[in-house]
């Protein structure tokens, strides 16, 4: 079996209004990546539950938003398509799978402010929510760097 391929990028980017119009602030994900890990945190094909492609093997916050690193099962089909997709560039966005536990109405009333999420799933999807939301396979000679 050849070697998962490691993707990394970002899931979530801090203050950026998504096409829903949420937007979601620093500290967001601080409390749902405390309780649930990464091992609980299922890394998905289109936001499908009945399609995992892979592990997550790191998730943080930093100043710009939630990153993620993670490898794609080369033992499954749909890991190994998608390995594929991405490096050709052909599908290159993330999208998160949560629940809104703590959300406020923005001043001007047209958008969600979301200041606590529980974080169920993050998504290799075509059409991301967030524009700048965006995944690339990392090469093995190199350090990952997102």
């Amino acid at each position: 079996m050849s070697a998962a391929p490691v993707i990394a990028g970002y899931a979530s980017l801090f203050g950026v209004r998504d096409r829903s119009g949420d937007r979601v602030l620093p500290g967001a994900f601080r409390a749902s990546l405390k309780s649930r890990g990464t091992a609980r945190i299922a890394m998905l094909w289109q936001h499908d539950p009945a399609q995992p492609i892979g592990r997550w093997e790191r998730l943080g916050e930093d100043r710009r938003g939630l990153w993620v690193i993670g490898r794609l099962l080369p033992g499954v089909t749909l890991g190994r398509e998608a390995a594929a997709l991405i490096d050709a560039g052909a599908v290159s966005g993330l999208s998160i799978g949560f629940q809104a536990r703590r959300a406020q109405k923005s001043r001007q009333g047209a958008e969600r402010l979301l200041s606590d999420i529980d974080l169920w799933e993050v998504s290799v999807v075509t059409f991301p929510q967030v524009d700048g939301a965006r995944v690339r396979i990392v090469r093995p000679n190199g350090a990952v760097s997102i």
